[in-house]
């Protein structure tokens, strides 16, 4: 029986949600994913898979150019 190394197993966000799309118009989702900075927190620590942490970085990236999230934190 193998065990993994870090006992606080990390699973997708949107895989175990079952959730298919990912707006950039929902914030509060999309905040989740960030750092208190603004800044985009990488997947190994968040947890989601390659393609979802590719889909929520594209959405945060369209929610700062539409004005709904800001890039950097005063």
């Amino acid at each position: 029986m193998t065990t993994p190394k870090n006992s606080t197993d990390k699973h997708c966000y949107f895989c175990v949600n079952q959730i298919d799309n990912i707006n950039y118009k929902d914030t509060a989702t999309l905040q989740r994913f960030m750092s208190h900075y603004c800044r985009i927190v990488p997947g190994r620590r968040t947890g989601l898979c390659t393609k979802h942490q590719r889909k929520v970085a594209t959405a945060i990236k369209r929610a700062r150019e539409m004005g709904l999230l800001p890039f950097v934190r005063k």
